[in-house]
């Protein structure tokens, strides 16, 4: 197993033979290490690792084996790496019930104190896309409206969402309260009795958009989980397609199933958004 020992006031970590103890890959040795590093110093989110050079000498291991040490505990989400910067310890990861229906920030957790908040990027009318309009039940030619919002953790964007309501359904929104970080699922329950009673989800992990980069800040590294739904009223009537994008790294998510599908046949995720109005 590894051992910690200081040289000059410098930490180096030897791997000791346990008799006991299955052998252990070189990248394994290192990784744990780290971890040891971030537990023994008091590392908190957002401190910097040492270098990968400072790890391979520490060690005595290549600069392969720290690396991908590196990548496996960036997969976990324990470290960060800027690209030109270095390793960072990375934040608690958010926990989020997407399946979950009703006010998003409701479902989701910052941790100790955070404080959740959301903005309004755009609101607008437009024609919908073949796979929003079959969802929606609606024709092509009708309009819908598309609210883009995001979702902020301490002032930190985290979530990107786009809703797209049928005017059929929704003739009118509010855009000041949208414009206060009101919910728009209470406003839908309380001035057009949409409620919403059920949701079905597709998830993917996928590179970011160019768009999605600029929402969320992304940096070049990042993936992002993106999650596109429709929401049912009680009687089965969809009136929200929606889809949100998360920062893969930063979220775990949490999900109970149903098996009462509703989601109509046609579901073409190629085609999901809206153009704007013709003239």
């Amino acid at each position: 197993m590894p051992r910690a020992v200081r040289d000059g006031g410098v930490r180096y970590v030897r791997s000791v033979p346990d008799s006991d103890e299955p052998r252990r890959l070189r990248y394994e040795i290192v990784r744990d290490m780290i971890l040891a590093i971030i537990s023994d110093d008091g590392l908190r989110p957002g401190d910097r690792l040492p270098t990968s050079a400072e790890l391979a000498e520490r060690s005595g291991f290549s600069l392969i084996s720290v690396r991908r040490a590196f990548d496996e505990l960036e997969r976990a989400g324990v470290v960060i790496r800027q690209q030109g910067v270095g390793t960072f310890v990375a934040r608690d990861r958010i926990v989020s019930e997407p399946a979950r229906s009703g006010n998003l920030l409701e479902t989701i957790e910052g941790g100790d104190g955070a404080r959740l908040s959301t903005e309004l990027v755009s609101m607008r009318v437009g024609l919908p896309s073949p796979s929003v309009a079959a969802n929606l039940k609606v024709s092509e030619g009708l309009p819908v409206w598309e609210v883009v919002r995001r979702r902020l953790v301490d002032g930190r964007p985290v979530i990107a969402e786009t809703a797209m309501l049928p005017l059929q359904l929704v003739p009118a929104l509010d855009k000041d309260a949208l414009g206060r970080g009101e919910s728009l699922y209470a406003y839908l329950a309380e001035a057009h009795g949409l409620v919403d009673e059920h949701e079905e989800q597709f998830l993917e992990v996928a590179t970011p958009t160019a768009l999605e980069r600029q929402r969320l800040a992304l940096a070049p590294r990042d993936q992002v989980v993106r999650i596109r739904g429709v929401s049912f009223t009680t009687d089965g009537t969809p009136f929200d397609c929606f889809e949100q994008t998360y920062p893969a790294r930063e979220f775990v998510f949490y999900a109970s199933g149903s098996q009462n599908r509703r989601l109509l046949p046609h579901t073409d995720l190629r085609e999901w958004g809206v153009e704007p109005l013709p003239g």
